[in-house]
């Protein structure tokens, strides 16, 4: 079994991952952590504990961080264009959920989890990398203690989503994905590179539904204004980025991936860019050196990974 704490910003493709995560038979998820991004922190948390009470989930939800590491960073707008005025595809949700949220802070409970079940705890992240940052600078020593890290987040060899070269997760808060990139821990980056070309079209989404439970069908129906909004780069589908993530956890087998040191440019027209510095490669010395080697993914089985998402919110 793999222990899983989320850290999210739900978020439609959250949503889906959360789902995944719940249902997959080799997942024990352990806990839910939250972060601005696709909505407030306020907005985001709403969204998991009524994702949580909807879908039967046992984990424990952890508010987290609600600005960026370096606050004087301005922020930008909530992509509402994307997910919708509440983050979820403005689908019904209630302002507020009568379930409790942990008392800790999310990157306190994620220390504390972490302590308490040393070289156990998966994290995969799929916002802003801020709640592990926190952790990071708060007692760095967890790095030595987490199992791994699988983030959503970056993009190597292609495009980025919100600049030419950065994507949307490391934007919005790069000084803390520098962070978490150049710590003592393993780290996975599923980036663009991945996830944009793993979609689920919108007949394939409403097949599982019709198949699916209450949750599968909630599922479709706060993913109808997210697929609208794919209509520029996908035909009638959505990527499924945050999904991926998740899948590598049980599926590292359908990634194709390299290894190195990766930093993330902080400022500047290439705000948010992650480079790596792949390992056998000589440069002169440089801010990539003396590093942790990471593991970043370039290619997918695409297909699989959709199967899998598929087979797995299906099963109850």
């Amino acid at each position: 079994m793999h222990k899983v704490i989320y850290d999210t910003d739900p978020g439609v493709d959250d949503a889906m991952a959360l789902l995944f995560l719940h249902r997959h038979p080799e997942i024990d998820l352990i806990g839910i952590t939250t972060v601005f991004g696709n909505a407030s922190v306020e907005t985001t948390t709403r969204n998991a504990l009524f994702l949580k009470r909807e879908w039967d989930i046992a984990a424990p939800v952890a508010k987290g961080a609600s600005v960026t590491i370096d606050p004087n960073r301005h922020e930008r707008p909530w992509p509402t264009m994307v997910h919708g005025e509440n983050g979820l595809g403005d689908m019904p949700v209630p302002d507020l959920i009568d379930l409790p949220v942990d008392p800790r802070p999310a990157h306190r409970f994620i220390i504390e989890t972490v302590r308490a079940n040393p070289g156990e705890v998966t994290l995969v992240a799929v916002g802003r990398m801020t709640n592990l940052a926190l952790a990071l600078k708060e007692d760095p020593e967890i790095a030595g203690l987490v199992k791994d890290v699988v983030i959503m987040g970056g993009n190597f060899y292609v495009p980025g989503n919100v600049s030419p070269v950065a994507e949307a997760n490391i934007h919005g808060d790069p000084e803390a994905a520098d962070i978490v990139l150049t710590a003592p821990w393993k780290v996975v980056v599923i980036g663009l590179d991945v996830t944009a070309v793993t979609t689920m079209s919108r007949s394939y989404l409403g097949d599982m539904a019709a198949k699916g439970d209450k949750a599968v069908k909630q599922l479709d129906a706060l993913s109808q204004s997210y697929i609208d909004f794919y209509k520029h780069a996908v035909e009638d589908g959505m990527m499924v980025h945050d999904s991926c993530a998740s899948v590598y956890v049980v599926a590292p087998e359908l990634f194709k991936t390299i290894t190195g040191s990766v930093r993330v440019v902080c400022g500047g027209i290439a705000d948010g860019q992650t480079v790596i510095k792949p390992d056998g490669r000589r440069f002169p010395p440089g801010e990539w050196d003396g590093l942790p080697s990471q593991i970043v993914a370039t290619g997918i089985e695409s297909d699989k990974v959709i199967e899998l998402i598929r087979d797995t919110l299906l099963r109850v």
